[in-house]
């Protein structure tokens, strides 16, 4: 970078790379299932961009230059076999009264992203990108190889050319649209034929939330059942099992372990990968405090919620989602 330049032209340049941090954030959410490593791989990318903004120069848009980078970090983080999942990706539905199994490392899991760290202002981005954040989606594309990810996100999710896509990759467009078709099979055989179709804007489907609310904080079984699709999936990563089916998800949360979520507290969120999510607080050893103990996320869509997602790792989640450490009530 050239020592001369001023203190104004570096906050100029600065932000500028902010005004896409939003942006490459949830791209490399996408490409990575972890908003831990989404905002390192950003840091990173403008890390990187300073270093070379000198041999810049505007030969291509400052957004696709930064979507280069990024993609090139994510590439270096995606060097190794391991891919993140979802626990009904790993294996068969668990009966209710199984013991809980030891809880798997971090980096095993597909984790939740805030809204606010994937989405502007902009409620017409929010809606062009809100699917491609969804838990679903987010777990098959990590059935792709990293090189097959990229591509599949930037041609379908962010609208790049086959040549401007063949030009961040440094491959042939024919190379690139090749890549594709083979991604897109993959992704018809991995990914759900019917996924949630969450819209806020629709009165039933905020009803069923209210409703899920009201049922959970009650402990009413009975009330929370009538909401769920007999589909429905019930998972509490870091624990590798899930639970599928109403009647079995009722007798879940009343086995012994669970039922210590009765008189638990929810408190709902701006939202977690486009769909409706909430801070769980239950009851713990001191009179009169509620203590973290997962972020959810429900998976719904008009006929009824299909999923219920407790993710239990607290200590990382709840200061990204700006969740207190206790409550008082």
């Amino acid at each position: 970078m050239n020592e001369t330049r001023t203190t104004g032209a570096i906050d100029e340049v600065l932000q500028q790379f902010e005004g896409y941090r939003r942006e490459l954030c949830a791209y490399a959410y996408r490409m990575l299932g972890s908003s831990f490593e989404a905002e390192d791989a950003v840091q990173e990318t403008f890390t990187r961009a300073w270093k070379s903004y000198a041999s810049f120069e505007g030969r291509a848009s400052l957004r696709s230059w930064l979507y280069k980078i990024t993609t090139n970090v994510c590439l270096d983080m995606l060097d190794g076999p391991q891919r993140r999942a979802r626990p009904m990706d790993l294996n068969g539905p668990s009966s209710p009264g199984s013991p809980l199994p030891p809880p798997q490392p971090d980096y095993v899991w597909i984790e939740p992203i805030p809204n606010g760290l994937a989405f502007g202002a902009d409620p017409a981005e929010h809606a062009t990108a809100k699917d491609s954040l969804r838990l679903a989606f987010v777990a098959a594309v990590q059935h792709l190889p990293a090189t097959q990810r990229a591509i599949l996100i930037m041609r379908e999710v962010l609208r790049f050319s086959a040549n401007e896509t063949a030009d961040m990759l440094t491959m042939s467009p024919a190379s690139v649209n090749s890549a594709l078709q083979r991604a897109r099979a993959t992704m018809s055989k991995v990914q759900p034929s019917v996924g949630d179709d969450y819209d806020e804007s629709d009165e039933k489907q905020r009803q069923l939330v209210d409703g899920f609310v009201a049922a959970f904080e009650a402990y009413d079984m009975d009330a929370l059942t009538t909401l769920l699709k007999n589909d429905v999936a019930l998972s509490m990563p870091p624990f590798d099992l899930w639970i599928s089916g109403p009647s079995h998800v009722a007798d879940f949360m009343l086995s012994p372990g669970p039922s210590a979520c009765r008189g638990s507290r929810l408190v709902p969120l701006a939202g977690a990968n486009a769909l409706p999510a909430f801070g769980q607080y239950k009851p713990g050893e001191r009179p009169g405090i509620l203590e973290p103990w997962a972020v959810v996320i429900l998976e719904l869509d008009a006929d009824g919620i299909g999923g219920l997602n407790f993710f239990l790792d607290t200590d990382r989640l709840f200061p990204l989602f700006g969740l207190p450490p206790e409550l008082h009530g």
